[in-house]
């Protein structure tokens, strides 16, 4: 058994848990208590409290993992005392204040924008046609637009909330920077994992590296839950 044995998953926004399918499949021999936190990604404060409901129902602790958005809800939730560590994949790590909205905001000139079209009744989507480009662009065109079509509303209140006591101030933490992303560019997922303090470790993959690499995602749950 793994030193923590129970890992805790967050989605990012745009897509729910079942990307993670193959990272489950890779780390559920080795003895995990693997839990996926279906977000309604509707608010971070509403993410944090599905995120904390699961946490809640551990025996034992916990690696909390976030995606993408996830990084904002792990970085709250991740106070909860049955999170031991924090691990990072393709995420958001706000600081005290900051907020996904914030951060994007931030990004350097000339960065890749996402494709993000304008809210309709408050939600948020990636353009169709663009989501193969910009969220998973090592993954067969079929698998991209099956994601497309399969997309989750992402609550633009969601991107708003901003954190209050971010858990990597006092927690240990990984970071799975992927080095292909044009959701979140490279230059600032390693700056954001530095300014953390996090153990970094890089990927060739899309934002989407959680399904193109599952084996390097899971290699990174597997290091930061010993």
């Amino acid at each position: 058994m793994p030193s923590i044995g129970n890992v805790v998953i967050v989605n990012g926004g745009f897509v729910d848990g079942s990307g993670w399918r193959d990272v489950y499949d890779d780390l559920a021999g080795d003895g995990f208590g693997i839990r996926m936190v279906q977000n309604p990604t509707l608010s971070l404060e509403g993410d944090v409290t599905a995120t904390r409901r699961v946490l809640d129902s551990l025996d034992g602790p916990a690696l909390l993992v976030g995606h993408f958005y996830g990084g904002a809800v792990v970085s709250q939730a991740g106070t909860h005392p049955n999170v031991a560590a924090l691990a990072y994949i393709a995420a958001f790590a706000p600081d005290k204040g900051e907020s996904v909205g914030t951060l994007i905001a931030d990004l350097a000139p000339g960065a890749p924008v996402p494709p993000i079209l304008p809210p309709q009744d408050g939600f948020l989507f990636l353009d169709r046609d663009k989501f193969h480009e910009a969220f998973a662009a090592d993954l067969p065109a079929h698998q991209a637009a099956f994601m497309a079509d399969a997309q989750v509303p992402w609550g633009v209140n969601a991107l708003s909330g901003a954190v209050t006591e971010p858990a990597w101030q006092h927690k240990a933490s990984w970071y799975l920077v992927a080095t292909e992303d044009r959701m979140i560019p490279p230059p600032a997922q390693r700056a954001m994992a530095e300014r953390a303090g996090s153990t970094a470790v890089e990927a060739i993959g899309s934002h989407a590296v959680h399904v193109s690499q599952p084996g390097a995602v899971a290699g990174l749950i597997r290091e930061a839950a010993a």
